[in-house]
């Protein structure tokens, strides 16, 4: 399936907002908010939208981004939630000019990317009237406090996860915020260096802010309570604690001076997706920190496409570049089998795995790998290279969740976003678990499936209540029976992507 292209999307941006001021400046001035104007955020919006769509289909970003807020059940948010969160820190930087227009622009993004909804201009009238209103104000303020996601001032949760890893995608965002912020306040900037002086970001502290607060903030036992908030994974983290009791008594004999047998922190982690392999990995490296065998702490991630290049020697490169950034930390390489999997007739995954492994041993003191990936498939990868068998020989199981805990995971999903499981959506929630668990196979997805169908949910919920006069804060949490779609036609739908995604 094609993905759309953003930078397509933006091309006629700048010029459309140049058209959009000429023709408010000969308009009726009673009317604040026009026809050709609503019109303007439907296109520019709908360009945000498909951003956010190819922003999370990228794994990596989605579990990155969401780490920075701490998530510890499973729960990842999709790039919607944080490009609200964004808009908001950025949309205060100018609130001393704050109008009728801004706020309008600001709950516009919002219905966008929360509820998927654009204001009809067959109701411009009610519209203007609105956003003068008190009602509409408190409102607006309400919309500011519940979707700010970090106290950290000048924190841009997109901006940092794609500065922080270099990717090309940061001047798109960018983009987007230059036409947010050029509808909102009518500002215009130049160059990016304009708007991160604006926004107070400043891309090349973002490393070092990041490492200052872990070493401030973190402690074992907060990452433990992480690690057992953490919905299902019985087994997993019986094998974790089983680790650290390892290593604690380890470290006191050596404080005696007695011997020590040769432990490998290396690990496999078997199992299906979505079922919190990264952020395992992320808590481990985390543990280890703490526990004195690493140095940092953090967590680097990549897969195939990011250690192997197309030409003799770069791939080395590449393998080395990874290490070097992984050092102090872990390196965790997701569907680590597929370097083995030779496409293209070469065989860069063999010299990958050579290189690897020598810089495994060179780095042994502060560097932990963690490969990843369905069960036999990483069996058979680990048992086809005795250098990769005789270096991991801790695996950790990550098994599917039950129909129980996916229901676990979707009320977890709707207490962080302030919904409610209405008890006649119970039953049917249960037998949609239910149905989904006996037709998994190993590509099930999960708590990623959990987490499409919490925002389909919420998507059913607001065109349900949208036509309702009254809409009391009890309407606007509670999640019914309706809103659910029917247990078949979800399983038509998960079934189906997973199709897609294999083809």
């Amino acid at each position: 399936m094609k993905k759309q292209d953003p930078i397509s999307f933006l091309e006629n941006s700048f010029l459309s907002i140049k058209e959009y001021l000429k023709s408010a400046e000969t308009g009726d001035e009673k009317m604040i908010i026009t026809a050709e104007f609503i019109k303007i955020l439907e296109l520019e919006t709908r360009k945000l939208l498909a951003l956010c769509t190819i922003l999370n289909q990228d794994d990596d970003f989605v579990s990155s981004i969401n780490a920075e807020v701490n998530r510890s059940n499973n729960l990842l948010l999709k790039a919607e939630h944080f490009f609200i969160a964004d808009l908001i820190t950025a949309y205060q930087q100018n609130e001393a000019k704050e109008s009728p227009i801004s706020r309008f622009v600001l709950a516009y993004y919002y219905d966008v990317l929360r509820n998927n909804h654009f204001a009809d201009v067959a109701g411009i009238s009610a519209l203007n009237k609105l956003v003068t209103s008190d009602e509409f104000n408190v409102h607006l303020q309400k919309i500011k406090k519940e979707n700010t996601l970090s106290t950290t001032k000048n924190h841009y949760f997109i901006l940092s996860t794609l500065a922080e890893k270099k990717d090309k995608r940061l001047d798109i965002v960018a983009d987007q915020m230059k036409v947010f912020l050029k509808y909102a306040y009518n500002l215009d900037f130049s160059n990016t260096k304009e708007l991160n002086t604006f926004l107070g970001f400043e891309p090349s502290k973002i490393k070092s802010k990041y490492e200052a607060a872990t070493i401030a903030d973190d402690s074992l036992e907060k990452v433990m309570k992480e690690l057992n908030e953490l919905v299902g994974l019985g087994n997993v983290k019986k094998d974790i604690e089983e680790l650290i009791n390892l290593l604690e008594i380890q470290k006191k004999r050596s404080q005696k001076g007695l011997k020590n047998i040769e432990i490998s922190l290396h690990t496999v982690f078997l199992g299906p997706p979505g079922t919190g392999k990264t952020t395992v990995a992320r808590l481990l490296g985390r543990i280890f920190k703490h526990l004195g065998f690493l140095s940092k702490g953090q967590l680097y991630e990549t897969d195939r496409e990011g250690m192997i290049a197309g030409y003799v020697g770069q791939t080395a490169t590449k393998v080395d570049k990874i290490v070097e950034e992984s050092v102090g930390g872990v390196l965790f390489i997701d569907e680590a089998y597929a370097l083995t999997q030779n496409t293209f007739g070469n065989d860069y995954g063999a010299e990958a795995i050579s290189i690897l492994l020598k810089r495994m041993e060179d780095k042994r003191d502060d560097l932990v790998v963690v490969a990843a990936g369905y069960t036999e498939p990483m069996k058979m990868f680990i048992e086809s290279n005795p250098g990769l068998n005789s270096r991991f020989n801790r695996y950790f199981s990550f098994n599917h969740f039950t129909p129980a805990e996916l229901f676990e995971i979707f009320e977890n999903f709707c207490k962080k976003s302030d919904f409610i499981v209405a008890k006649d959506a119970e039953e049917k929630l249960k037998d949609t678990f239910d149905l989904l668990y006996s037709k998994k196979d190993e590509g099930f997805g999960n708590a990623r499936v959990v987490r499409n169908l919490f925002e389909k949910c919420v998507q059913n919920q607001a065109n349900r209540i949208i036509k309702l006069k009254k809409i009391s804060p009890e309407v606007l949490k509670a999640i019914t029976e309706e809103d659910i779609p029917e247990p078949k036609e979800t399983e038509k739908k998960v079934y189906f992507s997973n199709e897609e995604e294999n083809d």
